[in-house]
């Protein structure tokens, strides 16, 4: 799976371009501030249909314009492609057209187009609140579990219910049993498919790890939210009263966490700061693996300023991990020299540069 073409309008600093990536490695490198990572943000638009800079749409449509638009070309390697198309205007409202049609929801986008990103807020991973690993892990049973977006919806209408009882008390006995019912039924159900998927991704999240870093003492578990010796039933009913006086569910899979731990002590508080990304890369490129095993074919890699963190050797051994993939990587650097020449002859490479919001490229894979 890969992007062949690019159109980006009106985001952030960015002229209007078009681009034709190389299905492989691509390169962009220009001074700070130029665009590199505007570039990134868009292909972000295109497969998730928001930033990941900032949770407000507006400062990402460029000054005095009032929408911005991202379109792409998806190939999907079996011979069939998919057109996608994402604009947001000032107001709010969000179109994404798939295969020229409207689509429903922007879980649609994720599936078509698996995105991964890592960029210097990549360090939240580990230090950042368990919502945020919640997030990927759910994001890698999202691409590898057709079952868990159901179960999810499931878990998450239970919630609601359950919890405007808590605070507002409106349900009768026998539909706030039903609600509770059917919480634990899609908590059992959703934990069981983020334990499968953790037990799937260690391995290779170790594997991988291991080509990047010696870190011995490191060690990736899970907890799904609730005590692992008790029914989630259970342990609701022991905690009534306390979840009525805080007005919302204390246990249950909206809590679960992933931890990392280096010697019995928290990773993020023990290892340094380009430990800390070589970690994160490992998680990152280990879901890669997962998904490409999957039935929804490869991510594309988004890695904003790779070069930062890491020295020659670290920089080489993730950018050969990155190539070992075989999926579509962009990367933004300031130097390109530290790059350019740390890829097999036969890896196709594309590179472009950013200069004041303007892209240009400078070596065509095809070449």
């Amino acid at each position: 799976m890969s992007l062949s073409r690019v159109t980006v309008t009106a985001v952030r600093n960015l002229h209007p371009v078009t681009l034709h990536p190389s299905p492989r490695i691509n390169l962009l490198s220009g001074d700070n501030g130029s665009g590199k990572t505007s570039w990134l943000e868009a292909v972000h638009l295109l497969g998730l249909a928001r930033s990941f800079r900032s949770l407000r749409l507006n400062p990402v449509i460029q000054y005095e314009q009032p929408t911005c638009t991202v379109f792409g070309q998806v190939e999907l390697g079996d011979g069939r492609h998919s057109s996608l198309g994402i604009s947001r205007d000032r107001q709010g409202e969000l179109q994404i057209r798939i295969d020229g049609q409207n689509a429903r929801s922007a879980a649609q986008l994720a599936e078509t187009l698996p995105l991964q990103l890592i960029n210097p807020d990549s360090f939240r991973l580990l230090e950042g609140a368990p919502k945020i690993r919640r997030q990927f892990l759910d994001w890698g049973v999202f691409h590898v579990e057709p079952r868990f977006m159901p179960a999810w919806q499931r878990l998450q209408k239970a919630l609601r219910q359950r919890n405007s009882w808590l605070r507002h008390g409106t349900l009768d006995p026998a539909s706030q049993a039903a609600w509770d019912r059917e919480l634990c039924l899609a908590s059992d159900e959703i934990d069981q498919y983020r334990r499968a998927y953790i037990q799937a991704l260690k391995p290779v999240f170790e594997r991988t790890l291991k080509e990047l870093v010696a870190l011995e003492g490191l060690s990736l578990s899970y907890y799904r939210g609730w005590d692992k010796e008790r029914e989630l039933g259970e342990v609701l009913a022991s905690a009534l009263s306390r979840d009525q006086q805080l007005g919302h569910t204390q246990a249950g899979p909206q809590r679960a966490d992933l931890r990392l731990r280096s010697n019995g002590h928290n990773a993020a508080e023990v290892l340094s700061r380009g430990q800390q990304k070589l970690v994160v890369c490992a998680l990152r490129i280990a879901q890669g693996h997962l998904v490409s095993q999957g039935r929804r074919g490869q991510c594309i890699y988004l890695v904003d300023d790779l070069p930062s963190e890491l020295d020659d050797q670290h920089r080489r051994a993730l950018c050969r991990l990155l190539e070992e993939l075989n999926c579509q990587v962009f990367i933004t650097c300031v130097d390109l020299e530290v790059l350019k020449d740390v890829w097999r002859t036969d890896t196709p490479v594309a590179m472009f540069h950013v200069e004041h919001g303007r892209i240009t490229q400078t070596h065509d894979h095809r070449e």
